[in-house]
């Protein structure tokens, strides 16, 4: 199966539809009057529909099981069609869309089962997904590649050549995902007065997204979150939570890191983790849904 251990929960939703056509309209009088031998067609096709979302990754081989948090069944006549709306809502890494077109082409299948003993005409069509939602795309902010970020290691031993820097790469590597300008790339040592230089150079070079990786941690040389702090002028704690929370579920150390989020003005800065890992996790904590921030500060400033 896909590795979805780098995404983040959200609500998804999908929605499927199925048509079973009949071949007689005393079929169809039959289903409404519930005088199909077989018994009432729309409570046990829809149980039947109720059982297949759940048991979708039982079926699907690279589909991943997940919390069914809601389903509904919803049928409508129309003519001599039957039509099928299946409906299932989760709070998960990955979508249901699968689970909403295989519950809904089970509900079909019953309903032809059923059927079939009074109308050898009973066909079943169009199986198709009619809408989804909740993935991360749905929060998810253009950027324009004329936006610029700057990116800042926070090391004595990187500054000193002693050690190679791999947490502010793989930043990087994350924000070309986005089509970002990295307008600064630079090593500095732990000192607090190089630090909060380096922010206001990054924001006279127009940055509007500054990100530090290091220092944000509990030994005496780890001052990042207090330069970066008397500097930004309003800290944004949901950030600072999502990218702790996150790295918790990871790995139990994720406690121990002081990240720091917050505005200068029109920029944001990020203060995270020095570690490799610290520093991946926490943009997969935050990023795309994060870029919300800059079309809420353009518009404050107007």
């Amino acid at each position: 199966m896909v590795d979805i251990t780098s995404k983040i929960n959200t609500l998804r939703t999908a929605t499927a539809q199925a048509i079973v056509k009949v071949g007689k309209s005393d079929t169809i009088e039959a289903v409404k009057d519930k005088e199909i031998p077989k018994g009432d067609v729309f409570e046990v096709a829809k149980t039947a529909g109720l059982f297949a979302v759940k048991r979708t990754s039982d079926m699907i081989p690279d589909c991943h099981p997940l919390p069914v948090e809601a389903t509904t069944v919803e049928f409508s006549i129309e003519g001599l069609e039957i039509a099928i709306h299946m409906s299932v809502k989760t709070i998960y890494k990955t979508g249901v869309e699968v689970e909403a077109m295989h519950g809904a082409s089970v509900v079909a299948l019953t309903i032809y089962d059923m059927l079939k003993p009074v109308d050898k005409q009973v066909e079943i069509q169009h199986i198709k997904l009619l809408q989804k939602s909740g993935g991360s795309s749905d929060f998810s902010d253009p950027v324009r590649s004329s936006f610029k970020a700057g990116i800042v290691v926070c090391s004595d031993s990187i500054s000193a050549g002693k050690k190679e820097d791999k947490a502010g790469k793989a930043i990087i590597d994350k924000l070309e995902e986005y089509d970002l300008t990295i307008a600064d790339y630079s090593i500095i040592p732990d000192e607090k007065d190089k630090i909060q230089q380096k922010v206001h150079d990054l924001r006279k070079q127009g940055c509007r997204l500054i990100i530090f990786t290091g220092g944000t941690g509990l030994s005496k040389r780890d001052v990042t979150p207090e330069a970066v702090s008397e500097l930004i002028e309003r800290r944004v704690p949901g950030i600072e939570e999502a990218i702790r929370s996150y790295g918790q579920d990871r790995m139990p150390y994720a406690m121990l890191s002081r990240s720091v989020a917050g505005t200068i003005g029109d920029s944001l800065l990020l203060a995270l983790p020095g570690s490799t890992n610290g520093a991946k996790e926490s943009m997969d904590a935050v990023f795309p849904p994060l870029f919300h921030i800059f079309r809420i500060l353009k518009g404050s400033s107007h």
